[in-house]
């Protein structure tokens, strides 16, 4: 009689504790890239909203970045030199997909949005990448990586959007 009430409590208690386990939604994806730069993260940035908007810089490589998280703009990582070129995200776009190509730096960028845009910068060369999210509805949340005349490497953030617009 012990061994089954034993065995009832500890049943119940494992389904209490699975009720407590909540579904993931975020990941990771990098980091691609060199190893040289100092390292930066927009992972506080997020907390302005979701990405709405990108500057790159592109001259041989991707020479610096610049990310609008909700209307707030994330300091400037990387060079001085290139060409600007930028994007805005229409009201419920995301990023779902990111490749590029890389050698000892970051010389090319393609973003797919789950409006079915397409944008790609730099050039091609070097060793090709495809970052996605593990979870479905996932979308760009944040980046990070590690910068000085250019982008010497980067990192994908992922994370599922609640319907009210905020991330997790």
């Amino acid at each position: 009689m012990l061994r089954l009430a034993i065995l009832v409590s500890l049943c119940c208690t494992v389904s209490i504790r699975a009720g407590f386990i909540k579904n993931r939604s975020a990941s990771h994806s990098g980091e691609y890239g060199g190893n040289g730069g100092a390292r930066f993260s927009h992972s506080v940035n997020q907390l302005d909203g979701s990405i709405t908007a990108m500057k790159i810089r592109v001259g041989e490589y991707i020479t610096g970045i610049q990310v609008r998280y909700g209307k707030e703009w994330s300091d400037y990582v990387g060079g001085s030199s290139g060409e600007w070129h930028a994007f805005v995200l229409q009201p419920g776009e995301g990023i779902i997909q990111v490749s590029g190509k890389f050698d000892r730096y970051i010389r090319k960028l393609s973003f797919v949005t789950n409006l079915g845009r397409h944008l790609s910068f730099g050039v091609d060369g070097g060793t090709g990448f495809t970052a996605l999210p593990l979870f479905p509805k996932a979308i760009l949340s944040y980046i990070s990586g590690r910068s000085g005349a250019v982008i010497d490497a980067i990192s994908f953030h992922w994370n599922v959007k609640h319907n009210n617009g905020a991330q997790r």
